[in-house]
């Protein structure tokens, strides 16, 4: 088109347009002239920006046992044998107890946040922006110290409260909180260059982004740790089971594309998925909710200076007789069941984990596709970067704590006492003196006085 436009001294029809962009050109040239803009700012959006692939990182001995096997069936049981061995790894940080699973999550988290912002290095690498390794890893310290700091505060309130320098940092934590992040914020404002403000700004941007992605949801996974091991384990587990058989459904009965960011998901993967999971969930439920080492919440005992796992089950982890309803009652001879309440909510968080979950795994596919990239990294041969993982896990920890906030959660009779301990001997006494008139009030104060 724009050589017929010229061919034979033709007047061109879009002239008009042409001097308004040359306009526009000789504006961007003479902001440049006073330092506004540099030379890349100024260049048109080719695209995507140049990422460095990830190159295939699988054993040479597993290269070796399947040369024989076609790409498609090597990448079957090399994703396989690497699944399996995650999930007994899986099994033996469960077995080492819930400071090791914490301290898991937080190498996760620390892995995925590197994987995210090498990939926005590696796009402005050339630009050479200062400080913006270090500032990123600064602010990371930052909002870690913050919420690690709420919740050493809520669950070891006893110790924070016996020791005098973890007094002093629990009454004063966002205050630091604040001027340890309005540190970082100078640092930034004082590393802004002239030519890159820009970009600058967009990678202040990306690495927020990143640490409300990333930090805040390994946050809300431990303080679901905390309500008890199970509300860790089951959901991580649906989400791992979702994936697995997703991925088998669609390998041997996948026909139908689900969506253009995953073209390899398909709508046999994803209902098959579904149902397998349901199952999963039910069943791993019924299976840990006998047992106390997962049931009950992760406490600090103040006598042995160590976490326990041991209380009297809750009504939600005793089985319960229910009655089927009747179209299953004729089809199965049954007329009611035994199961655990926490079953019932297994079929929630299960749902969840087959339905929504996978649009965590949507979004980080769009995210790879925007920057032309197969994985976040290549950790893991066969399945690539943690982030490539865990990136429907996050979804789901929001999920959790939302949901055990809204349906589970009631007050905790022992962080009471302990807010009350923390208090001056005059307001301890005016609770008691309060509590007390109310009690006499209803009528319940005398009644336990006479029981006594």
């Amino acid at each position: 088109m724009t050589e017929l436009r010229h061919r034979g001294g033709v007047a061109d029809p879009d002239l008009p347009q042409q001097q308004s962009e040359d306009k526009g050109s000789e504006a961007e040239d003479r902001m440049e002239k006073d330092g506004g803009v540099s030379d890349s700012e100024s260049k048109p959006d080719s695209g995507v920006p140049d990422v460095p692939t990830t190159s295939d990182d699988t054993p040479e001995v597993l290269n070796k046992a399947l040369s024989g096997l076609s790409s498609r069936w090597k990448n079957w049981w090399v994703r396989g044998i690497l699944t399996l061995a995650m999930i007994s790894f899986f099994f033996f940080i469960i077995y080492l107890g819930p400071i090791v699973l914490m301290m898991i999550v937080l190498c996760v988290q620390i892995k995925c946040f590197h994987e995210i912002i090498t990939i926005g290095y590696s796009v402005y690498h050339s630009y050479d922006l200062p400080w913006f390794r270090t500032l990123s890893w600064y602010f990371l310290l930052c909002v870690n110290y913050f919420f690690y700091g709420e919740t050493v505060t809520d669950s070891f309130f006893t110790l924070v409260q016996r020791e005098e320098p973890l007094r002093i940092l629990s009454k004063y934590h966002r205050f630091i909180s604040f001027a340890l992040y309005l540190s970082g914020f100078c640092m930034f404002v004082l590393s802004l260059v002239k030519k890159h403000y820009r970009l600058q700004f967009y990678m202040f941007g990306w690495t927020h982004v990143t640490l409300l992605i990333v930090v805040t949801q390994s946050h809300l996974i431990i303080h679901n740790l905390f309500e008890g091991m199970i509300w860790f384990i089951v959901p991580i587990s649906c989400v791992i089971c979702n994936d697995i058989m997703a991925y088998m459904f669609g390998f041997f009965f996948g026909r139908t594309p689900l969506i253009k960011l995953s073209p390899k998901k398909t709508w046999e993967g994803f209902i098959g998925g579904f149902f397998a999971t349901i199952v999963f969930g039910i069943l791993l439920s019924y299976v840990m909710s006998g047992y106390r080492y997962f049931v009950c919440p992760v406490e600090f005992n103040n006598d042995s200076n160590s976490f326990t796992v041991y209380c009297e089950p809750s009504e939600l982890f005793q089985l319960q007789d229910y009655t089927l309803p009747s179209v299953l009652q004729s089809f199965t001879g049954w007329t009611t069941v035994k199961l655990y309440p926490f079953q019932i909510h297994s079929i929630a968080l299960s749902s969840f984990a087959s339905i929504m979950g996978p649009f965590g795994g949507f979004f980080a596919s769009g995210f790879k596709r925007a920057f032309k990239i197969k994985d976040f990294a290549n950790t893991i041969p066969g399945h690539g970067g943690i982030m490539d993982r865990f990136d429907c896990q996050y979804l789901m920890a929001t999920f959790v704590n939302v949901y055990i906030a809204s349906f589970i959660r009631g007050p905790n009779p022992t962080k009471v006492i302990q807010q009350l301990l923390a208090l001056r001997p005059d307001q301890q006494l005016y609770i008691y003196n309060s509590l007390k008139s109310h009690l006499t009030e209803r009528g319940l104060l005398g009644a336990l006085e006479e029981a006594a």
